[in-house]
């Protein structure tokens, strides 16, 4: 085993960037004087989210959804092992970050639905208080994908974080993908810009 490549860099960019929006719309998200800004952190998080389900179905190895589809019971083995500290190891997403992803992939969509149409005055004022609450959810499964990440860093002694910085984790040379796609990162990162962008007037 040697140090491969696995995370190509639009994945990981997409990753960051969405870590970043949701934390910037935590925070402005009670604040006139900082709207826009709540405003556009949220349309970087859908035009990351729309590349991610696109890249979900074209991008790299790992990167496809193809590549972590697992049936509920190898979640519950995967979490019944973690919890008796012999978790299966992977190269890509686990069982239970799989179903993380997902989940944060669909929150997120309710999020920024159910934000768009307040901020519209779309709706009602129950819209404002869905917003909320999925935001919430949001931020429970982002704290338990965390704990997971550090659970699994320790047990098997390698720096997932890390990973997703640099793309590189220990594996087997055929288990490597063979390009970071840097090109599809920089028009990921175009697409958030523009995104961003739109808010302001």
């Amino acid at each position: 085993m040697g140090k491969i490549l696995v995370w190509d860099l639009p994945t990981r960019l997409g990753h960051w960037l969405l870590v970043s929006a949701f934390a910037v719309a935590w925070l402005t998200g009670d604040s006139e004087e900082w709207r826009l800004y709540h405003v556009a952190a949220g349309y970087v998080m859908v035009a990351v989210m729309l590349f991610r389900f696109y890249w979900g179905l074209a991008g790299t190895r790992y990167a496809r959804f193809s590549s972590f589809l697992f049936a509920p019971r190898q979640v519950v083995a995967y979490l019944a092992n973690l919890a008796k500290g012999r978790p299966a190891r992977w190269v890509g997403h686990n069982p239970a970050g799989s179903y993380a992803i997902y989940l944060l992939l669909l929150l997120g969509l309710a999020v920024v639905a159910t934000g768009w149409a307040d901020y519209n005055d779309i709706g009602g004022d129950w819209l404002e208080e869905a917003h909320d609450i999925l935001s919430d959810a949001m931020l429970g499964v982002i704290g338990l994908h965390v704990a997971g990440v550090v659970l699994s860093s320790l047990l098997h002694r390698e720096n997932l974080v890390r990973s997703m910085l640099v793309g590189y984790k220990h594996g087997y040379p055929n288990e490597a993908i063979l390009s970071a796609k840097s090109a599809w990162a920089v028009l990921l990162g175009g697409l958030a810009a523009v995104a961003g962008w739109l808010a302001f007037p």
